[in-house]
């Protein structure tokens, strides 16, 4: 059984059949879907989870990204450049039978960043975070299908990106002034805001953070399958949960290779710190080529081209590593 690998979304550049070629090239078993924010606003993962929204739309500000009344340009363009992303996709996976990953940002991390008409997060008004929740799910079911139609053969993993998870848990969110943090939200309204939103997807749905102190129990309870994770963050504080989720069959998504420039170690070398994990954890080695798929630490978007390339097929080398030697 192999260790599979997959990117985690982003990547360099703004020629999205180039991006497609890519993401599909370098991981044949479980291509994604790519994301190119540097074509400018609307190509941003913000900007693009903004264009999914139903009946609710958002324009850029200065500060960022504002709900505005009706859809206008910056909206606009977000479902424009998603739509020629696709068809990209839709090219390179003719035939293609297998897992495929689309990523979306969560709705927290959306809450977090996209500001009501006050200039003011949407994060603090509980009303509309459950609406903003709402026309998220609506979206991502339009968009699901969409994907289904396009590449009939595809197992759909629905990625969701929630950097901020972390720090909308525990307060930590800074307001417009920056002079104070929102309130926390209470840990069960983010837990069943995220269980009603993965229900849309009737495949596996995996969330992804590269901040630290990802709330890996949280997530398990709410249902996610798998969690994707900046490997290098994680300290040994939080062997019990990670353990406790491999047991319960939650997939990890490791970031283990860089995501920006530098060198990179031999294969072998850039899962070793997961053969540790799982001798620390007392599992079997057997089960870590079921258990672990191998990713970069977190988009590529920051990346050369060069090396975004070198990175894909370095996960790819590294995760037959893993299920050749998982000892």
């Amino acid at each position: 059984m192999s260790a599979g690998a997959t990117g985690v979304g982003s990547l360099p550049g703004g020629d999205a059949r180039e991006a497609a070629k890519t993401a599909t090239g370098s991981f044949e078993d479980f291509p994604y879907l790519p994301e190119l924010p540097a074509r400018g606003p609307g190509a941003d993962m913000i900007g693009r989870s903004i264009g999914l929204l139903v009946d609710m739309y958002g324009h850029v500000e200065p500060s960022g990204w504002r709900i505005s009344d009706r859809p206008g340009r910056d909206t606009r363009r977000a479902r424009s450049w998603l739509g020629e992303d696709l068809d990209a996709l839709e090219e390179f996976t003719q035939g293609y039978t297998g897992k495929l990953k689309v990523q979306a940002v969560g709705p927290w991390t959306l809450a977090a960043a996209l500001e009501l008409h006050g200039g003011e997060a949407m994060l603090q008004d509980a009303g509309a975070c459950r609406d903003l929740a709402g026309s998220l799910a609506e979206g991502l079911r339009e968009h699901l299908a969409d994907v289904r139609r396009r590449i009939p053969g595809a197992d759909v993993v629905l990625q969701l990106d929630e950097p901020s998870l972390t720090a909308v848990l525990l307060g930590r969110v800074r307001s417009a002034s920056g002079y104070r943090t929102y309130r926390a939200v209470d840990r069960q309204v983010v837990e069943g805001a995220l269980r009603d939103l993965f229900a849309v997807h009737d495949g596996e749905v995996i969330v992804h953070s590269c901040a630290p102190e990802v709330p890996f129990g949280l997530l398990r309870r709410a249902g996610a399958t798998g969690v994707s994770f900046d490997f290098s963050l994680l300290t040994e504080r939080e062997d019990d949960v990670v353990g406790e989720a491999v047991e319960g069959g939650t997939k990890l998504f490791a970031g283990v290779v860089p995501g920006t420039d530098g060198p990179l170690s031999d294969p072998g070398g850039s899962v070793m710190s997961v053969r540790k994990l799982w001798r620390r954890l007392g599992l079997a080695p057997g089960t870590l080529a079921e258990s672990v798929v191998v990713t970069p630490s977190c988009g590529l978007a920051g990346a050369s081209p060069a090396y975004a390339r070198a990175v894909q097929a370095h996960c790819a080398r590294a995760a037959r590593s893993l299920a050749d030697n998982p000892e």
